[in-house]
């Protein structure tokens, strides 16, 4: 067997390997921008959603300033609802600005 014929039958096995992880790294370049692509929609749909309540909250209040200066003397259940909103618009304001600090902190390690 000359050294040609040897070559030859060495470097077969080496490019089907060297074939098949090329083909394995482009699938996975692949799976990790469709996880990229995933993980950005996740985060757009939770920004979406943190206005939603807050749009929603907003309405509630306004309704509420509404119906107690129309009828001044509606019961107490909606002064309690207009308190429980403003409750809960502040408690997601302070849970939107700690998870921002921790972020900044978590970003500059």
């Amino acid at each position: 067997m000359d050294y040609t014929t040897l070559f030859a039958l060495v470097s077969i096995p080496c490019l089907v390997t060297g074939a098949c992880f090329w083909k394995f790294s482009r699938s996975m370049v692949k799976r990790e921008a469709a996880r990229d692509k995933l993980h950005e929609a996740q985060k757009q749909n939770g920004l979406l959603l943190i206005k939603g309540v807050g749009a929603a909250i907003a309405l509630g209040e306004a309704t509420a300033i509404a119906v107690q200066r129309l009828d001044p003397a509606c019961n107490g259940e909606m002064a309690q609802a207009l308190e429980n909103a403003r409750d809960m618009k502040r408690e997601q304001k302070e849970f939107l600005q700690q998870l921002g600090i921790e972020n900044l902190h978590n970003g500059k390690r």
